[in-house]
């Protein structure tokens, strides 16, 4: 596993896995549900190699990782033994907004890489067609466009499976409920002359071609919506339970499901549909009118906080109602305002990346940069801007400019596609290149540009320069401390050690060692900050300020001293090779104990990296640990 110290150290300080109620991840993030956040090791998380920072928002406890996530989920996962949801979900306290962001991005994260991915294949065979490389009639754009519309025109089925998952139900039965609604045959019922019409005179009037058992059935296009099968799947999940309580285990397998569709199906084409629908056009009308009210503000208001948004994980709250639109209105001007975000951020990044003498800081800003052209901006927010304050609010006054011009110049957009450059093919409409594709170029220009040439002005605290960066890398590479063994016995790994606390790491890095003789030295020049009364455990501090605890045993507390004698007492100064206790090995195994020793750094953290030796045998006073400071 490439990243299995880095996953093992995530649900160590996560407060263990028995203490993830469900995870998943987005394009950058982990997306713990936690049963109890207090458990959670923020700031050690926060600090960690291989992590970006720690987000608590919408219900979820989110540990930014960057653009290989997804290789770390898959460790982390492996590791902890998780599945994607729990079934056993300790329900926490939460408000309905939590509530609701967490509910709408547990249903679509899991199909944003394959939206992404069919809407940039749209994107650009509408590209094509507007350059004259292809003709709508050609095969090649055909092919191309099934593929770039398969997803979004069956939205319905595949939202049936992640909102039936994100329910705790069968995640089939909502898949079937999501193609019942998009069943083609269905769409061909409405030719002809209507039996009547429910609601006639009214907005929602609606002809009626079809009964089921005499009730009758309102038939709409559910191709793209989403509104519809998510609510239809809630529902669901709540008959599919029912059924499952009253009918005997011996036929649930094939008797849930059965009764389930014949009760969901209807009633979602008789009244969830229909009311969703409904409601799914008010909603883009809503929305439509308050952006019509200044497409100008709209847009600046959008762009200036969409990296807040997005900090906060309340970005979700605006992705269904763009969905909605794409659906309800096939276009959506809300979305379209945030296109500049990502390319002001990137040109501020740009700015420091050129001006900075901070290695360091040029080490996180080159990928920053490059991952924010793809539109992939949470390095460049945690890393380097939103640290420095100035360098963020600089990137959101670019980033509102670049929604105002969408606004003006009245940019849609058509198609879920990628972010970032990848994006730019998904404001192509039907009629082609027009006004509102180059408000869209201009956005991504100009905030990029704003971005840059502001930041490179206005400047900012660089940290240190070049010279002292490279002095105190050299002064790194060479500072550390040797801890001697301080047993005599066989060496061991951590992992090896049948107690969690020790083989995670989770109190630090370190070796253990199965003492052959019972007797134990310092390791280092330092104080004796502990002393168990018990002898079977000692913490010393050295005069540089490692902090060293070693364990003799596991479980050896439970002996209450016996066959321990204390040597030194607590706050005594030791030398390295000092004798501190001594013990009765054949004793303590006698007495049904393990004798195994760990011998951690518990401060590791502050630390570039704990070296243990290459030795399978140690005598006292040999080196064991090498601390780089």
């Amino acid at each position: 596993m490439k990243y299995e110290k880095l996953a093992k150290d995530i649900i160590s300080n996560v407060g263990g896995k028995e203490n993830v109620n469900s995870l998943t991840h987005c394009i950058t993030r982990l997306r713990f549900k936690l049963k109890d956040e207090s458990k959670a090791n923020t700031e050690v998380l926060k600090n960690m190699d291989g992590v970006v920072t720690v987000i608590k928002s919408g219900g979820q406890y989110q540990v930014v990782i960057g653009n290989h996530v997804p290789d770390v989920y898959a460790d982390v996962v492996a590791i902890g033994g998780f599945k994607s949801s729990s079934d056993e979900v300790v329900q926490e306290k939460t408000n309905l907004f939590n509530a609701f962001i967490d509910t709408i991005s547990g249903v679509f994260t899991p199909t944003l890489g394959v939206l992404d991915a069919t809407g940039m294949i749209k994107g650009f065979n509408a590209m094509f067609v507007a350059f004259g490389l292809l003709t709508k009639t050609s095969g090649t754009y055909n092919i191309l466009n099934a593929v770039g519309d398969c997803l979004f025109y069956f939205f319905p089925i595949f939202l049936g499976y992640s909102a039936a998952k994100k329910f705790k139900g069968n995640h089939f039965i909502g898949m079937a409920i999501g193609a019942s609604l998009v069943y083609p045959t269905l769409t061909t019922l409405t030719t002809g002359k209507p039996l009547y019409t429910l609601f006639a005179g009214t907005i929602f009037a609606s002809p009626v071609y079809v009964t089921f058992l005499g009730i009758p059935v309102i038939l709409m296009s559910y191709s793209s919506t989403v509104i519809p099968i998510i609510l239809a799947a809630y529902v669901g999940v709540k008959v599919e339970k029912g059924f499952a309580k009253i009918i005997p285990d011996v036929v649930k397998t094939f008797l849930v499901p059965f009764c389930t569709l014949l009760v969901m199906v209807p009633l979602s084409l008789i009244v969830i549909g229909p009311i969703s629908t409904w409601a799914g056009k008010l909603l883009g009308a809503g929305t439509l009118a308050i952006y019509n009210l200044s497409p100008i503000l709209a847009g600046i208001f959008i762009g200036a906080f969409w990296q807040v948004f997005v900090i906060f994980g309340l970005h979700w709250g605006l992705v269904p109602i763009a969905m909605n639109n794409l659906a309800v209105l096939h276009y959506d001007p809300i979305l379209a305002g945030t296109l500049g975000a990502s390319f002001a951020q990137t040109g501020v990044v740009l700015a420091i990346l050129i001006k900075t003498k901070n290695i360091k800081l040029k080490g996180i800003a080159l990928p920053a940069f490059i991952s924010g052209i793809f539109g992939v901006t949470e390095p460049a927010i945690y890393g380097v801007t939103l640290p420095r304050k100035k360098p963020f609010i600089i990137s959101c006054i670019g980033a509102a400019i670049g929604g105002g011009i969408t606004g003006f110049m009245g940019t849609k957009l058509w198609m879920m596609g990628g972010l970032g450059i990848f994006a730019i093919p998904s404001y192509i409409g039907p009629k082609g290149i027009d006004r509102g594709f180059y408000g869209a170029v201009m956005s991504v220009v100009i905030s990029f540009v704003l971005g840059f040439i502001i930041m490179f002005v206005a400047g900012f605290k660089d940290d240190e320069n070049v010279e002292d960066s490279k002095k105190k890398s050299e002064e790194a590479l060479v500072k550390q401390e040797t801890l001697v063994s301080p047993l005599k016995g066989e060496v061991k790994p951590l992992s090896e050690i049948k107690d969690e606390a020790f083989s995670t790491g989770a109190l630090g890095k370190g070796i253990a060692i199965e003492p052959i003789e019972g007797k134990l030295v310092a390791p280092v020049d330092g104080v004796l900050t502990t002393v168990f009364p018990t002898g079977h455990a000692i913490g010393i501090t050295s005069d540089k300020g490692c902090e060293i605890l070693i364990h003799i045993g596991m479980d050896t507390v439970k002996l209450e001293g016996k066959y321990f004698k204390t040597i030194l007492k607590q706050g005594d100064h030791v030398k390295a090779g000092d004798v501190i206790l001594e013990f009765d090995i054949a004793a303590i195994k006698k007495a049904g104990y393990v004798i195994t020793t760990p011998v951690v750094v518990t401060n590791s953290e502050n630390y570039l990296d704990i070296i243990e030796t290459d030795k399978t045998k140690v005598e006292r006073k040999d080196q064991l640990l090498t601390v780089m400071i």
